[in-house]
């Protein structure tokens, strides 16, 4: 099977598989241009199916569909998907959704994870400091961060728990919750940012 022939199976999928109800509601609360309303599950039933592939992978992020870019974060291999690739399609992400799955899918698992995530957190823009919080998560669970980089993440959260915006509270608070069940000096420290704000 081709990726033309892979992509339209899917596709086909796709449809089968379409939830109108829950289609509706994300086009209310999400910023989707199209969705079908596939759940999770379903979704990575249907990408069990398929091998990784490169090739495959872009083509289902080049389709701007919910459902097409949840499995380009599954079916993208690690090897070749590089910093600039991952800048381009960081900036091609549009929902919290899409920033979550693409940290917990694909993003966790390459080599400059944690490099990226503390960008990505600086950013302006917050669904790009979602994505950042939701790797740096990843990263903390895998207890790959120094102390620096722990007081960094901590002044960002500070600072993001007194954001206007829910989302990226909900993504600030979150990471404090995983920060602190890291380790007893990381809960002390966790105690320290909750008590100076609240």
């Amino acid at each position: 099977m081709n990726k033309e022939q892979a992509l339209q199976a899917i596709k086909q999928e796709l449809h089968a598989n379409m939830n109108g109800v829950a289609s509706a509601a994300m086009r209310q609360t999400e910023d989707y241009r199209v969705n079908f309303g596939v759940e999770l599950p379903r979704i990575h039933n249907i990408s069990a199916e398929f091998e990784p592939d490169h090739e495959l992978a872009q083509a289902l992020w080049k389709e701007s569909v919910r459902e097409c870019r949840i499995l380009a974060t599954i079916l993208m291999p690690t090897e070749g998907f590089d910093e600039e690739l991952c800048d381009i399609w960081a900036d091609d992400i549009h929902t919290a959704e899409i920033a979550q799955l693409f940290a917990l899918n694909l993003v966790r698992r390459l080599p400059y994870a944690s490099r990226k995530a503390f960008e990505w957190i600086a950013s302006p823009e917050s669904v790009r400091q979602i994505l950042g919080y939701a790797t740096v998560c990843h990263v903390l669970r895998m207890g790959e961060m120094n102390e620096r980089s722990a007081d960094e993440l901590l002044d960002h959260i500070a600072a993001d728990l007194q954001s206007s915006q829910p989302a990226l509270q909900n993504a600030a608070a979150k990471t404090l919750q995983i920060f602190a069940s890291c380790s007893d000096i990381n809960t002390e420290k966790a105690k320290k940012v909750a008590n100076h704000l609240f």
